[in-house]
């Protein structure tokens, strides 16, 4: 299993960036796909997941209504929508696959398959 993100980058305060996440030996369809992001120094940090079963859709407080995840089943890849990025989302972004309850969507740990991380830059 390979979980591929891509698209991250430099981007000013206010700015938009499409995070892509390409998965080869694995069904996006048929796992929850996550993203998760991470500072150095602090925990990783729960940004969005879309759920296997009938596809519903949940946000980090922090990231709702600015942030979207999709998912593009013939392409098996997961996408996340970052609007109106501020100074403080600057990290690592990674991609996770898993089948966790509802109640651990939030749980890194829980998640069995990890990207290897993009880096967002976000200039103030």
């Amino acid at each position: 299993v390979q979980l591929q993100a891509s698209g991250g980058g430099l981007v000013q305060a206010g700015g938009s960036l499409r995070l892509s996440c390409a998965a080869s030996g694995l069904t996006v369809s048929n796992y929850d796909m996550a993203w998760f992001r991470q500072d150095p120094g602090k925990e990783r940090e729960f940004v969005a997941v879309v759920r296997w079963s009938g596809g519903r859709k949940y946000y980090g407080d922090s990231v709702q209504g600015r942030f979207t995840i999709s998912r593009d089943n013939a392409e098996n890849t997961v996408f996340l929508q970052m609007n109106n990025l501020r100074s403080e989302e600057t990290a690592v972004y990674y991609c996770a696959a898993g089948r966790p309850p509802l109640s651990a969507i939030r749980t890194p740990t829980i998640y069995r398959y990890w990207g290897q991380g993009t880096q967002v830059t976000v200039s103030s």
